[in-house]
C-alpha cells in the first residue's frame, strides 16, 4: 500500500494499492492495461484538489503528469493546445505573460488542466467552457483518441459528459482553449466590479489573485480541497420566499429563470465559521471552505459536511451539494447520499 497524503490537498492519511505518475501516453496504455486485467480498481488524479478520499483506495491511482503546451492563432483567435497534467494557474501566468488574455478571472483555481473539463470549473463570471475549443479524450478501451468539442462536452455548472457518459475507461489527454484577441473583461462578481472598462487582464489577475488568497487558506498549511460545496441554483419562486426573510441574500439570476445563491454566505448566515468536528473544521475566512485543522479524518469531514448541510438546511430550507468527489474503496461514491 501507498500513502496518499502527498497526492490530494486535503493531505487526510488515506492509502492505495499503487500510485504510478504518468508521463507518456505509451506508459499509461500500457499500465492501465495491466490493472485492468487484475480486476482492480483505478482512479485517475490530477494533482488531488478536488478529491476526499473516504476510504482506503483499494486500486491503482494514475497521476496525470503529460506535459506540454502549443500556441497556434489567426487573426481572430489564439489557440492552445494543453496536455493534461499541466498545472492550471501556471498556464493562466503563461498565457498572460505571452499577451494572450481571457483566463484571468480562473487565476489560483487549484489543479491541472486535464482536470478542468470534468468540474467545468469555474470563478468571477468565467467558466471553463466559455474557453474551452474542444477536448481530447483517450478510449482505454479501444486504445483511441478521439475529440469532443465544446458542444459535446455538456457543459453545465460543474458539471459536465466526463461526470457520466466518458467517467470510466476514459481520460482526458488534453485541452484546447480559444481565446479571442479583441479581449474584453469580465467583471460582474465581487471587487472586480469596482474596475472600469479599461482595466488591464494583468490587473484583474492580480485581484483575483488577492482575494483568493486572502479568503482560501494555503492546503500546504492546512488541508483542504476549495470550494466543498456547490453554490445551490433554486427556482425563482423559491427565492422570492427566502428573499422576504433575508432582504440581503446575495443572488444570482439565471438564463433560465432560476436563481444561483451563494453557499458560503448561507453556512456563514447559519453561524458555521470556525465550527469543528475532530480535526475539521469551517474556515474562519471563508466558510465554502472545509479545512483538515488538525491532523482530520476523513470520516471528521464527512461528519462535519453532513452537519453542515443539515443546518443550512433547517435555516433555509436549501440543501447543499458537495463539490468535492468523494473516493471509497472501489471509486467515487454519490457524495451528496454519502452526507444526506
Amino acid at each position: 500500500m501507498e500513502n496518499l497524503q502527498a497526492f490530494h490537498t486535503f493531505h487526510i492519511l488515506a492509502q492505495a494499492k499503487k500510485v504510478i505518475k504518468i508521463t507518456a501516453l505509451s506508459q499509461l496504455i500500457e499500465q492501465w492495461k495491466l490493472a485492468n486485467e487484475a480486476g482492480l480498481p483505478i482512479l485517475f488524479l490530477g494533482q488531488g484538489s478536488n478529491v476526499l478520499f473516504v476510504e482506503d483506495f483499494n486500486g491503482v491511482i494514475f497521476v496525470n503528469q503529460l506535459m506540454g503546451i502549443e500556441h497556434q492563432q489567426d487573426e481572430d483567435f489564439h489557440y492552445l493546445h494543453v496536455n493534461g497534467g499541466e498545472n492550471w494557474h501556471d498556464l493562466v501566468q503563461w498565457s498572460l505573460a505571452q499577451g494572450i488574455y481571457g483566463l484571468e478571472n480562473l487565476a489560483l483555481i487549484p489543479g491541472c488542466a486535464g482536470s478542468a473539463p470534468i468540474q467545468n470549473i469555474g470563478a468571477y463570471g468565467v467558466e471553463f467552457k466559455d474557453v474551452c475549443d474542444y477536448v481530447d479524450v483517450l478510449d482505454l478501451q479501444k486504445n483511441e483518441i478521439f475529440r469532443l468539442s465544446n458542444e459535446e462536452c455538456a457543459f453545465a455548472y460543474r458539471e459536465s459528459v466526463f461526470k457520466g457518459q466518458y467517467k470510466d475507461g476514459y481520460v482526458i489527454i488534453a485541452i484546447g482553449l480559444k481565446l479571442a484577441k479583441n479581449w474584453q473583461p469580465v467583471l460582474k462578481y465581487g471587487t472586480l466590479t469596482k474596475f472600469g472598462e479599461n482595466v488591464s487582464a494583468q490587473e484583474i489577475f492580480t485581484e483575483v489573485c488577492h482575494i483568493r488568497q486572502s479568503k482560501l487558506p494555503n492546503p500546504e498549511e492546512f488541508g483542504n480541497a476549495g470550494s466543498f460545496f456547490k453554490n445551490p441554483v433554486i427556482s425563482a419562486q423559491e427565492f422570492a420566499h427566502l428573499q422576504q426573510a433575508y432582504p440581503d441574500i446575495p443572488s444570482f439570476p439565471q438564463a433560465d429563470g432560476s436563481v444561483k445563491l451563494a453557499a458560503g454566505w448561507l453556512i456563514d448566515q447559519a453561524g458555521l465559521k470556525g465550527y469543528q468536528i475532530g480535526g475539521a473544521a469551517v474556515h474562519q475566512q471563508q466558510a465554502l471552505v472545509i479545512i483538515n485543522k488538525d491532523n482530520a479524518t476523513s470520516s471528521d469531514v464527512v461528519e462535519l459536511a453532513r452537519y453542515i448541510r443539515q443546518t443550512v438546511a433547517l435555516k433555509f430550507n436549501v440543501y447543499l451539494q458537495p463539490e468535492v468527489r468523494f473516493i471509497a474503496a472501489n471509486g467515487e461514491v454519490d457524495s451528496t447520499a454519502y452526507i444526506a
